[in-house]
């Protein structure tokens, strides 16, 4: 992935983790759990973006994502920057924020959203590289039959959102 070169982060503490945001001039371009899988190098060591814990994008998404977590808000209103990702990428991840709050979709089902019914693993590639989870909900992507399925911020923060939200799950290997 590429950002821009204007980036800077920030972090906060939530009850699933610290997440790491970033956000370019054109809005919010980043949020990852420690540990998540696919963070950019840019969050640590040399070459770090700098933290700017001012920045008003990161200090809106602070905010949000805290009431999000409080149940008080089913719904971000941020300006993102996904320019990094490649057009396919842009597309899936548009796709995603359409996927109202308590509700699933499956990988299968976005692709034919998309117009690409056959890309299923590419759609499970692009919802995997979400940059900005939570607000992006690629949590709520399940496997075809209903499962919890892969979340590159760990299948438990992925679950406690669905739940969160009021999603309706079903686990792998049990009948609804």
């Amino acid at each position: 992935m590429q950002f821009h070169p204007s980036t800077v982060q920030t972090c906060t503490s939530t009850r699933l983790g610290t997440v790491r945001l970033a956000a370019s001039a054109q809005g919010l371009a980043g949020l990852w759990f420690d540990g998540q899988r696919h963070q950019p190098p840019q969050l640590s060591g040399p070459g770090a973006w700098p933290h700017d814990p001012h920045h008003p994008v990161l200090v809106m998404a602070i905010e949000q994502l805290h009431q999000y977590l409080r149940g008080e808000r089913t719904r971000f209103s941020l300006p993102l920057d996904l320019t990094g990702g490649t057009p396919f990428q842009q597309d899936v991840w548009r796709a995603l924020l359409a996927i109202d709050c308590g509700h699933t979709t499956s990988y299968g089902a976005l692709g034919r959203q998309l117009g690409r019914p056959a890309a299923v693993r590419a759609v499970g590639a692009a919802v995997g590289r979400n940059p900005v989870s939570v607000v992006v909900p690629c949590h709520r992507v399940l496997g075809k039959d209903g499962s919890l399925t892969g979340y590159a911020g760990g299948l438990e923060r992925k679950s406690a959102l669905l739940q969160l939200e009021g999603a309706t799950l079903r686990r792998a290997g049990v009948p609804a």
